[in-house]
């Protein structure tokens, strides 16, 4: 038993962490026995790889619509990161274990015959050389991609439609989800297909490249392909039956996301010094790992306010819809996640603070400070930009009578701005089966974190206290903490007992008196006029 405290063969040792973050990077965290970080680094692909003729990490092919990035290119990273961490003199012969994230929904196609090469690497050669004939895909499709409309279409149809193909898999047809990825691969390229032993996703593919054989799928990266019956944890027959044949054989069966899948390969303990010993746990995606980052527990809520605002939440018993995303919970399996994202997120906060708060903070912070809870009834919707969550663009004002207006004295519009988008997130959050509990935390990370004033409204909206943390590598540091929890005994292991050492987050707004009446009188209101605007911008039915 762990009592409060990480295993006693920890006191010594490191926890290594890899991310293929974003398709920008892949970078390097070490954590201590004390889940203090001791050592970074990172390999940026566009400046330190420019022989791959990449932007961004990828490659945006003539239709706009089709974007990959080269694979030996991540696996070159890989070498070429561990060869800076020896130069630095790292202790590799510390480690203990090591997990990671992949940016969600890429995937790679393993040329038949590649796992034996996985099997007999030698330690004299780079990966990147040993593994130049791996793969049947060269480039392969990323979370950017957009080009499997079609493919979409064809899923949602096979299983009857998009609600119960969000209720399966726990999101409708999404263009970026790798099943969809895979069925146009299969349609299109129907040789590579047939020459491929084994489909990664980017998480998996990594924790391959250490362990030196396949790695399973973990349930939570999974539960973004459109595949996954986020239920009960196995592949969907109609969905892998929709989009190639003999797909279950080429993903593999799936595991839970703290499992240990092996040792490192030999390669590494005689190439950089690894203990034989060193555990490889599941390696996820990207978003789940920032779940892990930021020890969310039962109840809680995590909002990422950056240029898109993003919502992680922790739920008991999903309710998945055709907005958002359900996976499967990274550190507790009979858990689950959603994910919902608003794509006018601080680019909108700054045009209302320069149109309405004179370009100055401190002005919207006064603007903030000035007006009551609730704005006098009056409401806003802001989308400079197409939104996601909901589809809506343009600026929708409603005066206390539900009547439109075109304009707000500027105080009032820019509370109605920061009341609206927390509302939204609300109103779109208890759609998918959050719900606030008495114990419910909101951490709040990104710019808009740093002001108060906005952690205020958003505390009162919630009607929970507003924690901050630094989260600046939150998936890199939640793979981390997630290789403590494989370590320690995965399921059997609660992961708040394993991350207690962790740095606690600041506590930075608690609800004002009253604000629960305030904003359970206005939420139907909001919720009812983002259904009219929608009504208004889709048109009747066809």
């Amino acid at each position: 038993a762990l009592n409060c405290t990480p295993p006693r063969c920890c006191s010594l040792g490191k926890i290594l962490h890899f991310i293929l973050n974003n398709a920008f990077q892949v970078k390097v965290v070490a954590v201590d026995a004390e889940m203090n970080v001791f050592y970074e680094e990172s390999v940026h692909f566009d400046r330190d790889l420019p022989e791959f003729g990449t932007r961004g990490g990828v490659h945006v092919h003539k239709d706009g619509l089709t974007v990959t990035s080269p694979v030996l290119m991540w696996v070159q990273a890989l070498d070429v990161i561990l060869e800076k961490m020896k130069a630095s003199g790292f202790d590799f012969s510390q480690v203990l274990a090591l997990s990671g994230a992949g940016q969600q929904h890429g995937s790679i196609y393993w040329q038949a015959g590649a796992q034996q090469a996985l099997r007999s690497l030698s330690p004299d050669l780079p990966l990147h050389q040993q593994l130049q004939a791996c793969f049947s895909i060269s480039d392969c499709p990323v979370w950017m991609d957009s080009s499997t409309t079609a493919q979409c279409r064809q899923l949602e149809a096979a299983v009857g439609g998009a609600q119960a193909l969000s209720c399966l898999t726990g999101s409708r047809a999404y263009e970026r989800f790798t099943g969809n990825q895979i069925a146009k691969i299969y349609q299109q390229n129907p040789k590579a297909y047939s020459h491929t032993e084994r489909i990664s996703l980017v998480s998996s593919f990594a924790a391959s490249l250490f362990l030196g054989s396949y790695s399973p799928i973990d349930y939570s990266d999974g539960s973004g392909m459109n595949l996954l019956q986020i239920q009960d944890k196995v592949w969907s027959q109609a969905c892998l039956g929709s989009c190639a044949p003999h797909l279950e054989e080429k993903l593999g069966q799936p595991v839970p996301s703290c499992s240990v899948v092996g040792a490192i390969s030999s390669y590494y303990v005689q190439r950089y010094g690894f203990p034989p010993g060193c555990k490889v746990v599941a390696f996820t995606g990207d978003n789940p790992a920032s779940l892990a980052g930021m020890r969310l527990e039962e109840g809680d809520i995590a909002v990422s306010l950056g240029t898109s605002d993003t919502l992680f939440l922790w739920l008991q018993e999903p309710m998945p819809a055709l907005e958002g995303h359900i996976f499967c919970n990274p550190v507790d399996p009979q858990h689950y996640m959603a994910l919902l994202c608003f794509k006018n997120g601080s680019l909108m906060r700054e045009k209302i603070r320069d149109e309405f708060a004179s370009c100055s903070w401190s002005e919207f912070s006064k603007a903030l400070q000035s007006t009551e809870m609730g704005n006098g009834g009056n409401l806003g919707f802001y989308f400079d930009v197409m939104e996601i969550t909901p589809e809506i663009i343009g600026r929708h004002r409603f005066n206390t009578e539900n009547h439109k207006v075109s304009a707000f004295p500027g105080d009032v519009e820019v509370r109605a701005l920061i009341e609206g988008q927390f509302m939204a997130k609300r109103i779109h959050a208890e759609g998918l089966g959050y719900r606030v509990m008495s114990k419910t935390k909101i951490l709040a990370t990104g710019g808009a974190s740093h002001n108060r004033d906005i952690l205020q409204v958003l505390a009162d909206v919630f009607g929970a206290p507003v924690y901050v943390i630094d989260t600046a590598n939150s998936a890199c540091v939640g793979s981390a903490y997630r290789a403590f929890h494989g370590l320690a005994g995965g399921t059997d292991m609660p992961f708040s007992e394993v991350v207690k050492l962790a740095p606690n987050p600041r506590l930075a707004a608690t609800p004002s008196p009253g604000a629960s009446q305030v904003y359970e009188a206005l939420l139907p209101k909001f919720a009812k006029l983002e259904q009219r605007i929608l009504s208004q911008t889709r048109g009747p039915p066809e």
